[in-house]
């Protein structure tokens, strides 16, 4: 039986912001050398702390009441509106492009990268992928999370693992299903995240197969959390005192650090996944994507990886290429 929402409890800042992308801002910090912890796999019969993916399976995560407000502005083929839904108790805003006509369309949801919530407006971050696939005619929700734009605050989320973004992405799915829009094709709804957006889509993966029916990831942040951890945390005592007081350092919990890893729980992913990363990421290790294909091809799971030779984090010459992919990707599986 699933119990209520869990507060998401943890001192300092967080770490899984990870990357950022075009027009995103990036944390700089220490960055040693990738983990070589080895990956812990917790047992179904161990208690995990609040703040782990596992609670997050137990959670009952609701989202409802979509409200599509005023135009904010429109193209050729689609309108943008301001938007906004419940994540259970809090209201989430963001934008949605819908195309011209009558519908049904497929539906996807944008989880962006790492951008200051002090300087984040409304729809920031992967704004070429939403005129790109709206253009297409997929309806995009662009999500802005809680504590960005007009989003109500969760005064917990300075001081967690930022799990709450996770609760932020599958409420906007359960939000179209359950809004009642003649444009939404509910049966035809997938994800696409950049960057820390992309590292929500693994937690969104197995926190909640099939949610989504299809995931596209853009240089994700690595899917075994130590990685983010060694690189955005270690070595910024601001960031790694607080939380190592609060949980204990990798070396010291590995079954907490693995209980916040995705790749711990890659045997529960039910949607097909593509993968896009350039070998010349700056931000976010291709490494990170490679090991986390191979961990789901070894468990069967439907996992693409596309490699880009040269290209870094944000994606240039091979941006359309890798959309075009992203599109059939999306055309086959929703």
């Amino acid at each position: 039986m699933k119990r209520s929402l869990i507060p998401l409890v943890i001192v300092g800042a967080l770490l899984l912001a990870g990357c950022a992308g075009a027009g995103e801002s990036a944390v700089s910090t220490a960055s040693p050398s990738e983990s070589s912890l080895p990956s812990v796999s917790p047992t179904p019969t161990e208690t995990f702390d609040p703040v782990s993916l596992p609670a997050l399976m137990e959670t009952e995560i609701s989202g409802s009441n979509l409200v599509v407000g005023k135009a904010i502005s429109n193209a050729a083929k689609y309108t943008r509106y301001a938007v906004t839904y419940k994540a259970n108790e809090l209201t989430i805003s963001g934008i949605m492009n819908i195309p011209k006509g009558d519908g049904p369309f497929p539906t996807l949801v944008l989880g962006h990268g790492y951008i200051d919530p002090a300087i984040y407006t409304s729809g920031r971050g992967l704004k070429r992928e939403q005129d790109y696939l709206a253009n297409q005619g997929y309806i995009v929700l662009h999500t802005d999370y809680r504590n960005h734009a007009g989003s109500d605050d969760d005064p917990e989320n300075s001081n967690n693992l930022r799990l709450g973004y996770t609760i932020d992405v599958i409420a906007a799915a359960k939000a179209l299903k359950t809004s009642g829009l003649s444009q939404v094709d509910t049966n035809k709804i997938g994800y696409l995240g950049r960057s820390m957006g992309g590292g929500i889509g693994y937690n969104v993966a197995t926190v909640a197969p099939n949610e989504f029916d299809a995931i596209v990831l853009y240089a994700p942040v690595s899917a075994n959390y130590v990685d983010n951890f060694n690189k955005w945390g270690r070595g910024n005592p601001e960031i790694e005192n607080p939380i190592v007081a609060r949980h204990g350092s990798p070396e010291e919990t590995p079954k907490f650090w693995a209980g916040i890893s995705a790749e711990n729980y890659f045997d529960k992913i039910a949607d097909p996944i593509m993968i896009h990363h350039g070998t010349n990421d700056e931000s976010c290790k291709v490494a990170w994507s490679e090991r986390a294909t191979s961990q789901m091809k070894a468990l069967n799971k439907d996992v693409t990886l596309h490699i880009y030779d040269g290209e870094q984090h944000a994606f240039g010459p091979q941006w359309e290429l890798s959309m075009q992919r992203s599109v059939a990707f999306f055309k086959t599986n929703l």
